[in-house]
């Protein structure tokens, strides 16, 4: 890949509907978006930062100044044979899995392209048609939650996926138990229990969830481990993952029963590639999860998802759950059975809206090589 210039741009978009977690509240989307132009084609990635640093120590700014200081000088450099070789380019800047997760999806968006194929078959992918399901944020009554997974339900979601948080766990999941009935069903704690906690956790299992997604602190496997065999319900790992070796290891001490896999938490799609493969050799189940990400970040999502481990449904759903207008053309949709179908053509396989970004953009930058 010959490299002309990598440009990248500080966007902001209007969610929807307000997203709340066990750590805050979003109405705006802030990230980043990079722009790989190699003359003939170009390649887009998707920094899937936050503007406050309660997910992960990464925000807008950190990545911004990472990217501009580092790795995008560094990319560069020299030319690339291909993106699985640009991590160990990357390699001195610790940590900022986001930031490389971003740079490198351009490269293989760009990559897909030069070679003339979709982005998933670039990956090994093979699935032309993936299941989604959807994430419910904490909402401020039981009504209102009801009101959304019947919504979303009728959307067609093949599984509802609901955010809980001390105070807002119990009650809610049972209250969606009792009205749907056996619709799969998860919770995603975003960390905010312990193991002083075990005896509630231990309630949610007669709720028949799917799975519990990140119970524990974000930094932590071994207590994990120890709150696994307490449970029924299998617990899947997602913030305290930031590696395929970080997958391996808490696979081997029984602290995960599932796995989130998040391009931008792993630090991108060759990382995401490797963790799932490990899973699948460990007979770990994975599942693709979602950062409120724009149409490319989406495409990216759908991409990997294609690879054969990916057995449950993940988070990446329609554009339109989360944006009055997405800066992809067409827009990601969902169909009436809840899946995706997968783009075929070069890369990412649709077109992003490049006016939309630089009239919606607040920040751009251009390096040439």
């Amino acid at each position: 890949m010959q490299l002309r210039q990598i440009e990248l741009f500080a966007l902001r978009m209007r969610l929807r509907h307000p997203f709340e977690t066990s750590f805050g509240r979003e109405e705006d989307r802030e990230f980043l978006l990079v722009r790989a132009d190699a003359g003939d084609h170009v390649g887009w990635g998707e920094v899937t930062v936050s503007r406050d640093p309660f997910y992960c120590y990464e925000t807008v700014e950190t990545a911004e100044s990472v990217l501009r200081n580092y790795l995008i000088p560094w990319t560069l450099s020299a030319p690339l044979a291909h993106p699985d070789d640009l991590a160990a380019r990357l390699h001195q800047v610790r940590g900022h899995q986001m930031a490389k997760a971003g740079l490198e999806g351009a490269l293989w968006d760009l990559y897909a392209k030069e070679q003339g194929i979709p982005l998933y078959q670039a990956l090994g992918g093979e699935r032309r048609e993936i299941e989604v399901g959807i994430s419910i944020g904490i909402e401020p009554t039981v009504d209102l939650l009801l009101a959304q997974v019947e919504r979303f339900l009728g959307d067609g979601y093949r599984r509802i996926k609901i955010k809980i948080k001390p105070g807002k766990d119990y009650v809610p999941l049972r209250a969606v138990r009792d009205r749907f009935g056996d619709i799969p069903m998860m919770a995603d704690a975003n960390s905010a229990y312990s193991l002083s906690d075990i005896g509630l956790l231990q309630q949610l299992d007669e709720l028949g969830l799917m799975m519990i997604e990140q119970p524990l602190s974000y930094e932590d496997i071994i207590d994990h481990a120890t709150l696994a065999p307490q449970l029924k319900t299998p617990i899947c790992l997602d913030e305290c993952i930031h590696s395929p070796e970080d997958a391996r290891k808490a696979i081997e001490i029984g602290a995960a029963g599932v796995l989130n896999i998040k391009i931008g938490r792993l630090g991108g799609l060759s990382a995401s590639r490797k963790t799932h493969d490990i899973a699948q050799a460990a007979g770990i189940p994975v599942w693709c999860g979602g950062m409120l990400e724009s149409g490319v970040g989406r495409l990216h999502n759908v991409a990997i998802t294609t690879l054969g481990g990916f057995t449950l449904p993940g988070d990446t759903a329609a554009s339109s759950r989360y944006w009055e207008e997405d800066i992809i053309d067409p827009e990601v949709e969902v169909t009436p059975h809840g899946t995706i179908v997968v783009p075929q053509g070069p890369g990412i396989g649709h077109a992003v809206r490049e006016d939309m970004v630089r009239r919606l953009a607040h920040g751009h930058w251009t390096y040439r090589a």
